[in-house]
């Protein structure tokens, strides 16, 4: 959160801010080691990170600037020692799960206000920003993930951060409009470094300055009858003050050149392969994983399963025969029907947040649909009116990421999971915000009593699923109370 916006703020979204800062914080640091072993995919990235400090070389999946942090996170939690801490050796070394996870924690705890930060960069509206920060905070899929020692908070959070940093740009001029340009490229590709899919955010920020410079044009050629008044100015109105080659550069040669020197490390430690030969032996190792099928992985989700979540995934599993068991972290589960008491990690969305947030999104595409169809039924023709209003642009804004972080997928053929879905989702997240935003501002009490009960139910939807987030214990029946479809477990 930068000093300009919290200087800006009111004394209520400060407080706010710093209570959701401190809510995600809590969530991702209690009981941080109460799986003392590797969980889900931290078999690979705990594992790889170590490996970096062990000097052990390794084939990696995936570029590498993710493994490098969670390296950097066991190299500086294993010079602090908490007492009683477990430890085990199952990623090379004797650690602390602590050390290989707090971390992904800390960074996890930051996301929340980066949306935050990009809701009141594109509005200006301190109830929007937190919202947006909030529900980010109440979503599960985002919880879990920054738990554990696994890799995709870190494209999320740089993509986040590469757009936040361009609307800074477009917020300033000249020199400092340089500066956030050339972070921002940082970002970019340091989430391309951390996945290839991080491309996606890239791709977001170039759809939206298109259909700026589309829109200006279309402008010049067909200007409205009736012109509305002039709007207040938000960044994303500026953005056809970038041109061609400052986006080449600044969002294409600078993002290139951090993702090639990302691989620099990791290039030294293995050397089996040169810069070009490793990204051959991983695209040939995701382009051999399989299809989306059950018979690949029984977690495997297309991507049109991802919206509505018909398809999340276990990331730990393990039963007990009573609450007072010790907690099981090692082994296989009981025998059918023995274990009573249910340990589960799973990856999954807030459903009431996701669901709606889905609806708030097809929401916005219909609105911009209306801008365009109305006037051709009414045949006054494709009419562009000088300014656009901050919730067209909102909308522009949302709806064109959303799609470039999901769209992609569309021709993917190898099994993916709903953890894939991250990128896209958060504007899911703001998609929402925003409408239940619109609900409260509205002078008609009907809707700002929907705007509240449905905050409402997203609070209330997080604390209920709460206990498969965390991993705490469930008899049989509470965890069947929350797995409300046969697909879910």
């Amino acid at each position: 959160m930068t000093k300009k916006l919290l200087t800006n703020s009111i004394p209520w979204f400060r407080t706010g801010i710093v209570g959701i800062f401190l809510l995600s914080l809590a969530l991702r640091f209690w009981g941080l080691g109460r799986f003392n072993t590797l969980v889900f995919d931290e078999v690979y990235f705990a594992k790889f990170g170590n490996n970096y400090l062990t000097h052990t070389p390794f084939f990696n999946a995936h570029p590498p600037l993710s493994q490098y942090i969670i390296g950097i996170g066991i190299w500086l939690g294993s010079h602090v020692h908490l007492p009683q801490e477990p430890i085990n050796g199952l990623a090379g070394s004797m650690l602390s799960p602590w050390n290989y996870r707090w971390l992904n924690a800390l960074t996890g705890s930051f996301i929340p206000l980066v949306i935050a930060a990009i809701a009141y960069q594109i509005s200006r509206r301190h109830s929007f920003a937190l919202l947006a920060g909030l529900f980010t905070a109440c979503d599960g899929i985002f919880l879990v993930e920054s738990r554990y020692a696994l890799n995709n908070i870190y494209i999320v959070i740089f993509g986040l951060l590469g757009q936040w940093f361009l609307l800074l740009a477009l917020d300033n001029q000249k020199q400092r409009r340089s500066l956030w340009l050339i972070l921002a490229g940082i970002c970019f590709g340091a989430s391309v470094g951390t996945k290839w899919n991080g491309l996606w955010f890239l791709l977001g920020a170039y759809l939206i300055w298109i259909t700026a410079w589309a829109i200006s044009l279309l402008h010049s050629f067909t200007s409205s009858s009736s012109p509305s008044p002039p709007s207040p100015q938000t960044p994303l109105q500026n953005l056809t003050q970038l041109n061609i080659f400052q986006m080449l550069f600044y969002l294409g040669i600078i993002p290139a050149f951090i993702y090639s020197i990302i691989w620099i490390p990791h290039l030294q430690l293995d050397k089996r392969f040169g810069f070009i030969a490793v990204h051959q032996q991983i695209l040939n190792f995701h382009l051999h994983m399989g299809g989306n099928s059950p018979d690949v992985h029984p977690y495997c989700a297309a991507w049109y399963k991802w919206p509505l979540m018909t398809r999340p995934m276990a990331y730990y599993y393990q039963t007990t025969q009573s609450f007072t068991d010790p907690l099981p972290v090692m082994g296989p589960n009981l025998p059918s029907g023995a274990g009573k008491v249910i340990y589960d990690v799973h990856a999954m969305g807030n459903p009431v947040l996701w669901w709606f947030g889905v609806a708030a999104m097809l929401f916005l595409v219909g609105m911009l649909l209306s801008k365009v169809a109305i006037p051709l039924i009414q045949q006054e023709g494709l009419s562009i009116p000088k300014h656009l209003t901050v919730d067209t642009w909102i909308a522009l804004y949302l709806v064109i990421n959303y799609a470039a972080n999901l769209l992609p997928w569309v021709k993917v053929t190898r099994c993916v999971f709903i953890y894939h879905y991250m990128c896209a989702v958060v504007f899911v997240f703001l998609a929402i915000a925003w409408f239940i935003d619109q609900c409260l501002r509205s002078y008609y009490q009907q809707l700002r009593v929907f705007g509240l009960t449905l905050t409402f139910l997203i609070l209330a939807a997080f604390v209920y699923w709460m206990p498969i987030y965390l991993g705490l214990p469930l008899s049989t029946h509470a965890y069947k109370l929350r797995m409300l479809f046969d697909s879910w477990i």
